[in-house]
């Protein structure tokens, strides 16, 4: 069934139980790993390419990750009975679930190793680049709470790395509010991950 997806709204929490599947149509889910009960950061995130809950499909129910809306908009909802029982009855759904979740496992495979070794603002680029792929809009509502949280980092580096890109005219950043100015510029910033996961996706 059609629903609305909130900014903020919480799909599912690390360990908890999955009821539905989604189906991103115009919003965006970010899917993070919690630390120490508290800090968490993402390890990938789902739009129009993907479905949010495909573990429900190979018999799991606890979520491995949480599930947060990054961007507010329409999806697709269905309950995990019904998943599983469309499931059962289409080789087309049962290739799109493997490829989700192989897609979805390499992913946040380049995620953690970007993390480790790349800077932050050629990171900040690959995910505002990642983002821009999946919502249809040059301009995000975002606070720097929000990118430090996805990025692993203080808010104080993402400062840093939004005032370097601003500089260089490839994004403006006000007031909880980021809007790209060149995208082509932006993709060059970003770091290899995003042509290694565009690749994956596509």
């Amino acid at each position: 069934m059609p629903v609305t997806l909130r900014l903020g709204q919480l799909l599912y929490e690390s360990n908890g139980r999955m009821r539905d599947v989604y189906f991103p149509d115009g919003c965006l889910v970010s899917l993070l790993v919690v630390l120490d009960r508290q800090d968490a950061i993402e390890v990938g995130m789902v739009g129009r390419e993907g479905m949010v809950g495909f573990p429900l499909g190979m018999g799991y129910h606890a979520s491995p990750v949480r599930a947060l809306v990054q961007h507010g908009g329409s999806a697709l909802r269905t309950t995990a009975a019904r998943f599983r029982s469309e499931l059962r009855r289409s080789p087309e759904l049962q290739r799109a679930l493997s490829r989700c979740a192989y897609v979805s496992m390499a992913t946040a495979m380049q995620i953690s190793g970007c993390n480790a070794k790349h800077s932050l603002q050629s990171r900040l680029a690959r995910w505002l680049m990642m983002t821009r792929d999946r919502v249809p809009s040059l301009e995000l509502p975002l606070t720097q709470k929000l990118l430090a949280q996805m990025l692993g980092v203080q808010r104080e580096g993402v400062t840093m790395a939004a005032a370097a890109l601003r500089r260089r005219r490839l994004i403006e950043y006000s007031r909880g509010r980021l809007r790209i100015l060149n995208a082509r510029g932006l993709r060059a910033a970003a770091c290899s991950c995003y042509r290694v996961i565009r690749a994956l996706e596509s």
